[in-house]
């Protein structure tokens, strides 16, 4: 059997025409058969170029305002026969339906016109009916018919009938119907994502992929599946790893608390902030931040809320750094940085993050709505005789931010709005207490008037008995523990201020 086919006739519908053509003229240039309808037909008629009006196949117009225009036998049937089929091949010459070799369609854009924002109506008649149809079509019966299915594949269409005479092969074919099902699903993923409100359904699709160097070590293969154009701007340096996008994640969200507010700079490594600060100007932020713990920052992911200078991209440039992100770089700034090859660096645009998380687990997934909740003012109570201060209000909120986006257990120590230390990813919250309380001392940091922060509720008094007996006299927890009364009669008995956030924010 012969698996190569010559195209002799296609059929063209699209709703974008960018890069359409040089394919038609190819066509034309071959002398296939060009049947159309629509714009697609007019565009067609413009470059000079005979085209057959789907109609004139059908005998009907297009009705119900263009939703009816190639749904019709003499349509499906072209491109459905199977050539080596007796039966077909008879029918096709009963029922006069002309024969389709190739289908071009270009789907109206469901997602772009939701992203929009616009309305309901507009969206739904973004939903493509006789396009997805005559891509299935086309695509289940690779073995005679090409689907070219997105002016994505325009270009590599156009080289292999450019080189073939026109003709192509059957894995060329079956290449195109596996690119044509995966727009076809993903279609109606994000179409069922739009109207889905009740379901309790998981379904996903990315059609960007990158290949990584390597997963979370060198031999592990590794991908991202996004757009990470949509999201930063790259102006230097070598390609991103698995797990340097781990922790640009993990740096996003964190900036993302401080966003609007003074200037703020955070400097993380594996997923966790072991630098942080908040200033009057960012390089004093930086600074600050990286005072936090010199040692870890080495090799870590630098975040800012703000434009970096050139005063503070100077300080950065004396060390060694994976990745810079900022919303903006002032011009002699960028040309510091750019001062190490394969050192990132990315701007940061304003794009909305996803609503939820995801993580596989076992032999299936862990899907849940991302943690939103900031804890504000307004969430406190007050179970305690000692109230803080205003500054020190300040300090534990600024510390409850930290605290949502670290590894759990975990403990963070804040003095002036400087992150002094964390403890992280213990097993327990008293280890990640001392933990906390051991760095904070090996950086001569003074903690007499720090504030702590926990991610959970202390099911014992002795995590705020330790951190007084540091010289922390304030503290923010979610509180929510039987025996909560012990932490607060201790901190009543040692004049320790407490809040409640009622909220608590593990992260694993």
């Amino acid at each position: 059997m012969n698996n190569t086919k010559t195209i002799k006739s296609a059929l063209i519908s699209v709703f974008h025409k960018d890069g359409l053509e040089p394919i038609v003229k190819k066509l034309n240039e071959l002398g296939v058969t060009i049947y159309s309808t629509g714009g697609t037909e007019k565009f067609i008629k413009d470059l000079g170029i005979d085209v057959v009006p789907v109609e004139d196949v059908t005998s009907y117009p297009s009705i119900l305002g263009g939703r009816v225009k190639t749904l019709h036998p003499k349509v499906f049937g072209g491109i459905l026969n199977r050539q080596d089929h007796e039966g077909d091949v008879a029918e096709m010459q009963e029922y006069n339906i002309p024969q389709l070799d190739l289908v071009i369609v270009d789907l109206y854009p469901f997602e772009k016109t939701v992203a929009s924002g616009a309305s309901e109506q507009d969206i739904i008649e973004k939903i493509d009916i006789g396009g997805i149809s005559l891509i299935r079509a086309a695509a289940k019966n690779f073995k005679d018919t090409v689907i070219v299915s997105s002016m994505e594949q325009y270009e590599d269409f156009l080289t292999i009938i450019s080189e073939s005479n026109g003709e192509t092969s059957l894995n060329d074919r079956k290449k195109f119907a596996a690119k044509a099902f995966n727009i076809s699903s993903h279609y109606d993923t994000a179409i069922f994502n739009y109207f889905n409100e009740d379901e309790v359904v998981y379904k996903a699709s990315e059609t960007t992929s990158k290949v990584l160097r390597y997963g979370e070590n060198p031999h592990q293969k590794g991908f991202f599946f996004g757009n990470l154009d949509a999201m930063f701007d790259k102006l230097h340096g070598k390609e991103l790893s698995y797990n340097n996008l781990l922790d640009v994640d993990a740096a996003v969200n964190l900036i993302e608390e401080f966003k609007g507010e003074d200037p703020t700079f955070a400097i993380l490594k594996h997923n966790n902030a072991c630098g942080f600060a908040q200033r009057k100007t960012i390089h004093q932020a930086y600074v600050d931040a990286l005072a936090g713990d010199p040692v870890s920052a080495f090799g870590g992911i630098l975040i800012s809320n703000t434009k970096i200078d050139k005063a503070t991209a100077e300080e950065i440039h004396k060390l060694f750094c994976e990745v810079v992100i900022a919303p903006a770089y002032d011009a002699d700034a960028l040309e510091i940085l750019k001062g190490k090859k394969n050192r990132v660096i990315l701007i940061q645009k304003e794009v909305e993050l996803p609503k939820q998380t995801v993580r596989t687990a076992l032999n299936g997934v862990l899907v849940q709505d991302k943690d939103y909740i900031t804890d504000k003012l307004d969430d406190l109570s007050y179970p305690t005789n000692n109230k803080p201060s205003e500054s020190e209000l300040e300090d534990l909120l600024f510390a409850s931010k930290l605290c949502k986006n670290t590894k759990s257990n975990t403990i963070i120590l804040v003095k002036d709005k400087q992150l002094l230390a964390g403890g992280t990813g213990q097993t327990s919250r008293v280890d990640a207490l001392k933990q906390a309380i051991e760095k904070a001392n090996s950086f001569n940091f003074d903690l007499n008037g720090a504030v702590m922060a926990s991610d959970a509720f202390f099911p014992f008094p002795d995590c705020v008995e330790i951190a007084d007996k540091a010289g922390i006299k304030s503290v923010i927890q979610p509180g929510g523990s039987i025996k909560d009364q012990l932490s607060i009669d201790y901190c009543n008995d040692n004049n320790v201020s407490m809040v409640f956030t009622g909220t608590r924010h593990f992260k694993h």
